[in-house]
């Protein structure tokens, strides 16, 4: 497995450019079984949870080109499996995203129940609840999701807790199903609203999304379209927190500021100089942070994907702030490996205290999921000597590149393959 080695200690400076979003680009490309026509998906980053998805559906046989860097073509005209095998979901839980559009577009399917980091159970109750609510009949047969329905049927659904896959599921087979459904509680995340955007392309009628009510109208097909995926949110916060730990001055080109402005707000309350430009985002640090307590929610709240990252940065702060994870209960394994760095940090339920100390020292380091081995990263640009944090393929699921664009601000930081 390959591992990254890092000597910190120096501000990144420059411009860098942000990639496509991860959690916009994997339904978007499930979309695809909802239709007969071409999908022509641009700015889809290239990652390591893309290229499971591109082979799950290519099992299922829809057929994947990539005509240019980020520019894919699906179609799934030749559909002959309705399958999602545990081989392929294993690591990744937006497989489960095939769910909805298979269903509604085929009226049936048998999905592995999906794998994914473990930062606590993400069950996927919610999505066969609402499933059986517009008609389905659902077993459990042996890991696997097992489903049918001839058509399904619109439905009111009400999801206890918000849920972003959740959300995306139903919405995309509501697109299908005979009348209205309404999403209440939904999901406001701006991948939400960027898989309504493409859905609409391809004739969908769905109103609300982006607030906590999405109405859909179904329709009796949908065709193909041509979409742009939004910029991904979490890298563009990284990269900020990376700036603002490294003391640096950075230009983070190509993201919307709107879409993470929690976290923008709490770098300025630690003393970040945060201001929006022509062309991205500017953020510079001119000493150590000062103490933030946050709170991670669902859209707009500060997100769960940036909690690791920002718990990083107040390792180094002036001070003690607390970090109250709410979302997933499991995600605080970062916090021994970062600790082996020097943080002093005490976990008592899901709060956790963390007391700055100057600087931290390089250690060697295990990556335990996707946005802990940003942390790690983090952790090791600011950090004196080397560190050397191992399983970076969690962060190849979620960062296209990340060590080359950190190069290019003048970070030491190198793969290594074992």
């Amino acid at each position: 497995m390959d591992r990254l080695v890092i000597r910190g200690g120096k501000p990144l400076r420059g411009s860098v450019t942000v990639s496509g979003a991860k959690n916009a680009a994997l339904p978007a490309m499930a979309a695809v079984l909802l239709t007969p026509g071409e999908l022509i998906l641009e700015n889809v980053p290239s990652l390591r949870d893309v290229g499971t998805i591109e082979r799950l559906l290519s099992f299922m046989g829809v057929e994947s080109r990539e005509v240019a860097p980020g520019t894919v073509h699906l179609t799934s005209r030749a559909v002959r499996q309705f399958e999602v095998p545990y081989d392929l979901v294993r690591t990744m839980r937006a497989s489960v995203l095939a769910l909805g559009p298979l269903l509604a577009r085929f009226g049936k399917a048998r999905v592995s129940l999906p794998g994914g980091c473990a930062i606590g159970p993400r069950p996927i109750n919610l999505h066969l609840a609402g499933l059986h609510g517009m008609g389905a009949e659902i077993d459990l047969v042996e890991g696997y999701v097992v489903a049918k329905a001839p058509r399904l049927t619109g439905a009111r659904i009400h999801f206890e807790t918000v849920t972003v896959t959740g959300t995306e599921n139903l919405m995309m087979a509501a697109t299908l199903a005979k009348g209205t459904s309404v999403l209440e509680n939904a999901a406001c995340e701006p991948e939400v609203v960027d898989l309504a955007c493409l859905l609409r392309k391809m004739g969908a009628r769905i109103e609300g999304a982006g607030t906590a009510t999405i109405t859909v109208e179904g329709v009796e097909d949908l065709t193909g379209a041509q979409h742009r995926i939004i910029p991904d949110r979490i890298e563009a916060g990284t990269l900020a927190v990376a700036a603002a730990i490294t003391q640096g001055d950075v230009l983070i080109q190509g993201c919307i500021p709107q879409h993470f402005e929690a976290v923008m707000a709490k770098l300025q309350e630690a003393g970040a100089a945060v201001a929006v430009e022509e062309g991205g985002l500017r953020v510079r640090m001119a000493a150590r942070p000062r103490p933030v307590d946050v709170t991670t929610e669902p859209f707009p709240g500060f997100a769960t994907d940036m909690q690791a990252q920002f718990m990083a940065l107040m390792a180094i702060a002036e001070g003690r702030s607390v970090i109250t994870e709410t979302v997933f209960e499991n995600r605080f394994m970062h916090i021994p490996e970062i600790s082996r760095m020097g943080a002093d940090i005490s976990v008592g339920g899901r709060a956790a205290v963390v007391r700055g100390i100057p600087c931290l020292r390089g250690a060697p380091v295990m990556a335990t999921d996707l946005r802990a081995s940003a942390s790690l990263v983090l952790a090791g640009l600011q950090a004196r000597a080397e560190t050397v944090v191992h399983r970076v393929y969690h962060l190849d699921r979620g960062y296209e590149r990340l060590e080359a664009k950190l190069q290019s601000l003048g970070g030491e930081i190198r793969r290594v393959e074992d």
